[in-house]
């Protein structure tokens, strides 16, 4: 019990109120806040439904910080910290929010100035019933587009975007996270941060094994969009693993007067001698080498007249992959889309074809869709620069943008799907993208279970037409049908749980299946369900918010399952 009372008192003496008189107010809609703290954070109190305010930290008159954030006015939906450790000692914020905010509430009556708070600690420990339990997911703030991945002596790095201030989309930043095992995810200190360039959108780091950029051998280089004015191409690097990074002092090292020029994707083409760079043009891809990741020679574009063009092209990846069962490789490049997905909202789409350094020839017919992806939430997929055993693996951002900031959490918001393995295979004449559980996920089946739970894999064989449910005692369902003769397989998640955030959300999606099914892996996670053949032929990624666990599993049909627990 003493020690009990210790602990509670250490945690009150941590995290001690800011005083009333340290917030001055300078009109109806400007303040100044004075932090005068050895403390490490200032925890900020945020409300979702607020306006956004704008926050410029001052240090000795010196502009430290910029951010937005949603200050709590009525209500604190949780609180985020601002890290002082640059600002130890004596600091101002400079607080605005839009004149028509405070409509029902005077700007000096925010909850917010009374609520905020100095602590040595910042609690992000899990409180959410929908946070995975082995997909990655931020531990506190917004999360979208995985960034920057990379493996390097048994590790798995994943820079992600990230809004450290709130669990929507702002104020982006590269977080990082790191994994020996590509299941379980360590968080890491904020990577990438803001700069008088931009904010810190897309790209991709590179292990540079030959000192081809002169910042050593091994050394992490990154390459990123500054999303200033108009969207620039930048370089970073670290000398220490990926955990630190040194910003170029040549930035911004690609320019363009395109308005959407963004997310570089880099590879060394071994078979051409040089590095390549893919990134997103408009409406097309950019094609550039280089011989040291400094200078860049503009070689080709590709897209205008192929694929959909039904919303923005972004985040690309180009690579070659082996063609299953024949010895012959082929190139892929992939475009994720939003909107323009099957189901709407955000995709991703790919291009198959040759590449000899300088441009890519599709073989694909220029009026053709391949979707690597049939499920409503699989986006912004890239894969790890130097994965072992020469394998192409591949993550993806398990939302859509139709809805995002909208889906039922608020300590974070967005997770990454399970690692995949990328292959082709050729179907009917047609090359199409196989996409796998990657091999950490047969590592990770623990022991055979009876019943499903919130973290397990369900293995289907199938002999023909077949319906698989899975539902809870609330009555939520989600229901696979596979129907053999019309070669196709559906998901329905119209009554999976909460659906009501977004009209977009309860859908029922359709993948085409080339030729038969015969096995089916199914992972489950709290709030996800992905879909894959064993085969590699289709993979269905979706959403789901029970208010309870899937508990129960109803096969009918020429089938059978068996369900495994996720260790």
């Amino acid at each position: 019990m003493k020690k009990n009372m210790l602990s509670a008192l250490a945690l009150m003496l941590g995290m001690l109120p800011a005083q009333a008189q340290q917030v001055e107010f300078l009109g109806d809609n400007q303040s100044l806040v004075r932090i005068n703290t050895n403390n490490r954070y200032l925890l900020i109190p945020v409300q979702e439904r607020a306006e956004m305010a704008h926050v410029r930290v001052v240090k000795n008159n010196q502009l430290a910080q910029t951010f937005n954030v949603r200050l709590a006015v009525d209500k604190i939906d949780y609180f985020v910290p601002l890290d002082l450790n640059t600002v130890s000692g004596e600091a101002v914020l400079q607080v605005k929010v839009p004149a028509q905010q405070h409509v029902n509430k005077a700007f000096k009556d925010y909850s917010c100035w009374t609520s905020m708070k100095y602590s040595d600690t910042f609690d992000s420990r899990n409180v959410e019933k929908f946070r995975p339990a082995y997909h990655h997911s931020p531990a506190y703030g917004w999360m979208n587009d995985p960034n920057g991945l990379f493996y390097k002596d048994g590790v798995w790095h994943l820079y992600y975007q990230w809004n450290p201030y709130g669990s929507q989309w702002e104020n982006m930043t590269w977080g990082h996270s790191t994994s020996t095992d590509g299941l379980h995810w360590t968080p890491q200190p904020t990577a990438i941060e803001a700069d008088a360039l931009g904010a810190i959108f897309s790209g991709c780091c590179v292990v540079d094994k030959n000192n081809t950029a002169g910042f050593g051998n091994g050394a992490i280089v990154a390459y990123y969009t500054s999303a200033g004015a108009r969207q620039t191409q930048s370089m970073a690097y670290s000398v220490d693993g990926g955990q630190t990074f040194t910003k170029y002092a040549g930035n911004p090292v690609i320019v363009s007067d395109v308005p959407d020029f963004r997310d570089p994707h880099i590879f060394w083409n071994e078979e051409a001698g040089f590095w390549n760079m893919v990134l997103a043009s408009g409406q097309e891809m950019s094609i550039y080498s280089s011989k040291d990741l400094k200078q860049w020679k503009h070689e080709s574009n590709f897209g205008l007249t192929y694929g959909n063009h039904s919303g923005v092209w972004e985040c690309p990846d180009l690579m070659k992959l082996p063609v299953d069962g024949t010895g012959e490789q082929k190139w892929m490049l992939i475009c994720n889309i939003n909107p323009g997905g099957p189901f709407g909202g955000s995709a991703t789409q790919y291009f198959i074809g040759q590449f000899d350094g300088h441009q890519f020839v599709c073989e694909d017919q220029p009026e053709e869709t391949k979707w690597m992806d049939y499920g409503k939430d699989h986006y912004a997929t890239v894969t790890f620069d130097n994965a072992p055993d020469g394998r192409r693996v591949a993550i993806a951002w398990m939302s859509n943008w139709q809805y995002a900031n909208q889906v039922p959490t608020m300590q974070f918001r967005s997770t990454n799907s399970i690692l995949r393995d990328l292959s082709l295979y050729q179907y009917e004449g047609e090359t199409y993208c196989a996409v796998r559980p990657a091999k950490e996920m047969d590592a990770a089946r623990g022991k055979k279970i009876a019943r499903p739970t919130d973290r397990c894999e369900i293995v289907v064989t199938l002999k023909g037409d077949a319906r698989i449910t899975l539902s809870n005692g609330s009555k939520e369902r989600v229901v696979l049908d596979y129907d053999a003769d019309m070669a196709s397989l559906d998901l329905d998640r119209r009554h999976s749980g909460q659906c009501s955030f977004s009209d977009a959300f309860p859908t029922v999606v359709t993948a085409p299946v080339h030729g038969s099914l015969r096995t089916l892996r199914i992972f489950i996670d709290k709030s996800s369900i992905e879909v894959f053949d064993a085969d590699g032929r289709l993979s269905m990624t979706n959403l789901v918010f029970p208010s309870s666990p899937y508990n129960r599993i109803s096969v009918k049909g020429k089938a059978s399952a068996k369900i495994y627990e996720i260790k």
